[in-house]
């Protein structure tokens, strides 16, 4: 029997107002090119899931949507225009596979083989849950997932891995420190690159990017 595909939901702010704390933190780098990486670079992760059967960016800004067409995904407008949450609930029900997961868009060293298993790990378990995978931290949230036919409801925001769990959801708690690895800080991005940043990140910050493809 073949295994159920995802429809991942990536919603990325307009690149003005998008990472406001990471300003500044490649210096000579202008910031809406950081945050244009850090999108791109999480978006072509996904689509080299293979679990993935489509990405849905949710966007209002044109750059942000062409770069992610380009990669392959399907872009839709940020029509809500309510916020993170009100923009993974819109992508969510514009999703054609039943599987459905909430992805930030700010997992720049993100490998496809550690995106697969956390899929997978949201699969097992108690049927009709939803399944969440904190940040590095512990206290934010990186994915959140949701089998068919159950509502993402999603609560990213301060403090959602706790919001998450208080919904209903259950952590999953995987070794994935590249799916773990959200960037808001330049300390996060440092961090993130020890881990190894994808090309559109490391050409910006002028580090080695390793092959992802392949996990």
């Amino acid at each position: 029997m073949s295994q159920p595909r995802w429809a991942v939901v990536v919603p990325v702010k307009r690149l003005a107002a998008a990472k406001s704390r990471l300003r500044g933190a490649l210096p000579g780098v202008p910031h809406e090119e950081l945050a244009l990486a850090l999108a791109a670079d999480t978006v072509r992760a996904v689509l080299a899931c293979p679990a993935v059967a489509e990405a849905l960016v949710v966007t209002d800004d044109a750059r942000v949507a062409a770069v992610a067409r380009a990669a392959g995904a399907r872009v839709l407008a940020d029509e809500p225009d309510a916020g993170l949450n009100a923009a993974f609930r819109h992508g969510a029900a514009g999703a054609t596979a039943g599987w459905v997961a909430g992805l930030t868009a700010d997992l720049p060293a993100l490998r496809p083989a550690e995106l697969t298993g956390a899929l997978l790990a949201a699969r097992s378990g108690r049927s009709g849950v939803r399944r969440f995978v904190p940040d590095a931290p512990g206290t934010g949230t990186v994915l959140l997932a949701a089998p068919p036919g159950v509502p993402l409801e999603p609560r990213f925001g301060v403090g959602s891995a706790a919001a998450h769990a208080a919904s209903g959801a259950l952590p999953l708690t995987g070794d994935w420190p590249s799916l773990r690895r959200d960037v808001d800080t330049a300390a996060d991005l440092a961090a993130a690159a020890l881990l190894g940043l994808g090309p559109r990140t490391a050409a910006l910050a002028g580090v080695g990017s390793p092959a992802r493809s392949a996990g």
